[in-house]
């Protein structure tokens, strides 16, 4: 079982001035902590000075790059066996840090699933909602909550995919997806969310398409048949189905029936060598 001491706290954020110091004297006050970073990621007020003021370890970086890149730069700072991630806008509170800390022993990442009732709009929830379902089905696990920042991890796991971690607002997205996909634990803890002080960097409509290529580059990354298959399938029975519709009608199969039946069979052969790839990915890492 993982403690508070053995934990660096990362806090990545932009503009967060109206809230960071009171998360981070809510985070010391709750528990002795290893230590607790805010990367202040380009923020244009006093976000960095408040969270120093209020006795945070302070990263800065020069220009904003992205939520990802400031929980990487988090990563890299962190001293402790362990990473709590916490969101640096209120929305999280500092009582469940230690719950999501304590399970580490058995898990090798933690996630605070988020209640959809605590979640910020309808278009937000229904959203979240398709990415879970999308999520489940391509790794084979059900996932409550997959864009949740709330997480706590074991650090050296972490290390281990922080090259895939994009600049974003996708690297919740990410390392769930590889933890799952690579085998490690994975455990969601029930947890309700208080609204954010300020206003939300993320805008639906603009990332929605990102946080989708996101899940299909990762799935591709690690468990790639899970894509190739479905669409080989669907292409092979298109072509099939319509062959028989020509027989049926014309007396002849067309040339669109035939580049449809050959097209899901090239399909199914990239797919089966990209799942050779992935294999050999997880072998060179052992």
């Amino acid at each position: 079982m993982a403690d508070a001491s053995t934990t660096s706290v990362i806090v990545p954020a932009f503009n967060e001035g109206a809230a960071i110091a009171a998360v981070v004297a809510a985070l010391k006050a709750g528990a002795p902590w290893h230590e607790v970073i805010v990367v202040d990621d380009g923020s244009s007020d006093d976000t960095g000075e408040r969270a120093r003021e209020a006795g945070a370890i302070v990263v800065r970086h020069p220009y904003n790059k992205g939520n990802g890149a400031a929980v990487k730069s988090g990563v890299r700072h962190a001293t402790g066996a362990n990473v709590l991630i916490v969101d640096g806008d209120g929305q999280h509170r500092p009582g469940d840090a230690q719950r999501l800390v304590s399970r580490l022993g058995d898990y090798d990442l933690v996630i605070g699933a988020r209640s959809s009732a605590t979640q910020a709009t309808s278009a937000r929830r229904v959203g979240n909602a398709a990415l879970n379902w999308l999520a489940s089905y391509l790794t084979q696990r059900q996932i409550p909550d997959l864009t949740s920042g709330f997480r706590a991890v074991r650090r050296e796991c972490l290390l281990e995919f922080l090259h895939l971690l994009p600049n974003g607002f996708s690297t919740p997205t990410t390392t769930t997806l590889a933890f799952l996909k690579a085998g490690y634990s994975v455990a969601f803890e029930p947890i309700e969310a208080d609204r954010r002080v300020g206003t939300s960097k993320i805008k639906f409509a603009r990332d929605g398409a990102k946080f989708f290529l996101i899940l299909l580059k990762i799935v591709t990354i690690f468990s790639p048949l899970r894509i190739f298959v479905p669409v080989s399938v669907v292409t092979f029975a298109t072509g099939s189905l319509y062959a028989i519709w020509t027989i049926w009608t014309q007396s002849h199969v067309t040339n669109s029936s035939v580049l449809l039946i050959m097209l899901s069979v090239v399909i199914f052969l990239v797919g089966l060598v990209s799942e050779q790839i992935a294999a050999l990915r997880f072998e060179s890492r052992r």
